[in-house]
């Protein structure tokens, strides 16, 4: 029992100061908690406010962008993801009225922390920084050293950040959405084009059926989508090649060797190939037989026999330079 005592006297002292820091930590975070849910967007820091808020010890969690807003900085990204932050800021408060979450948003413009800037060595911005509490259940060892969002990505948008954030806190935190307003002036755009195009076809539907149903109409883009696509068309997009390529003399090449390999001009010029074939077959199974005159038309088989006989011999030279080893060919090429 004596032992008990002298021990709770030892104790004593030591509780007397863990309650002082405790509720001092409270207290900062009680005050952060308040002016985010009145001004409905982030702390607005300093030198002063900054280190305060992110002194140890510290039982929550604080995120802080430490930005340069000034247009002589030059920071496109800065500007741009500025509203973003303050959205997520404002939906997490609101979400989080209670502050069960224990995380409180901050930001530090440069005007305002250059010291702050300086003591950390930053030389670029916008910089992301997220302290871990330093005592409570959810301390952590490291809560000095804060963890600090990758803008390499080029992100501006609320939500990788809000799921970044999500990431960091306990698995038994509140974590409200990222809650967008509603875009008044969006819907409105939408809704006049909508009926403006539900307008003008209920006009023009008379005019436009007869060429909806015309076969020719359909027959012509059917085989404009088939020469475009068996010319290599989405090779191109896939592959992003090149429009045309040097030969390594001096001299620029538009047929690239081999199956793997093509360039931009190479699947033009195919495809301008293929419409003059499809043409001048058209032409000799549906226009030749319908001419009334003999020699009209024994003229138009030799023209129309002339010109797919010439056209796919440069296809087959072609094809000879795409595989090198291809043994056959057509006279004129």
């Amino acid at each position: 029992m004596r032992f008990f005592r002298r021990s709770l006297a030892a104790l004593l002292p030591l509780l007397c100061l863990v309650a002082p820091i405790s509720a001092a930590a409270e207290d900062r975070f009680a005050t952060g908690l308040s002016q985010q849910l009145s001004t409905s967007r982030s702390l607005k820091l300093d030198d002063v406010s900054y280190s305060e808020l992110t002194s140890a010890p510290r039982d929550y969690h604080v995120a802080v962008l430490l930005t340069a807003l000034d247009a002589r900085f030059g920071c496109g990204l800065c500007n741009t993801f500025q509203p973003e932050w303050e959205l997520l800021a404002r939906s997490w408060a609101k979400g989080d009225k209670k502050g069960e979450s224990r995380l409180l948003f901050g930001t530090l413009d440069f005007e305002d922390g250059k010291a702050t800037f300086q003591a950390m060595q930053l030389q670029t911005a916008p910089v992301l920084l997220l302290y871990y509490p330093t005592i409570g259940p959810n301390a952590k060892t490291s809560g000095n050293n804060p963890v600090r969002y990758d803008f390499t990505t080029g992100s501006d948008n609320a939500d990788p950040i809000h799921a970044w954030l999500s990431r960091q806190l306990p698995a038994d935190a509140p974590k409200p959405p990222v809650v967008r307003p509603t875009d008044y002036v969006k819907i409105a755009t939408l809704t006049t084009i909508t009926l403006g195009v539900i307008s003008l076809i209920s006009v023009a539907w008379p005019y436009m059926l007869p060429y909806i149903q015309s076969r020719n109409l359909w027959a012509i883009l059917s085989i404009i989508a088939i020469l475009l696509f068996t010319s290599g068309h989405m090779f191109n997009h896939i592959r992003k090649v090149p429009y045309v390529a040097a030969d390594g003399k001096g001299k620029v090449t538009y047929f690239a060797g081999g199956f793997q390999n093509q360039l931009g001009l190479e699947t033009q010029i195919i495809a301008a190939i293929y419409g003059v074939l499809a043409f001048a077959t058209i032409s000799l199974a549906l226009k030749v037989p319908r001419m009334a005159d003999p020699r009209s038309q024994q003229i138009a088989v030799i023209v129309w026999g002339g010109v797919i006989f010439g056209t796919y011999s440069f296809l087959l030279s072609i094809f000879r330079v795409k595989n090198g080893g291809y043994p056959f060919y057509l006279p004129p090429f």
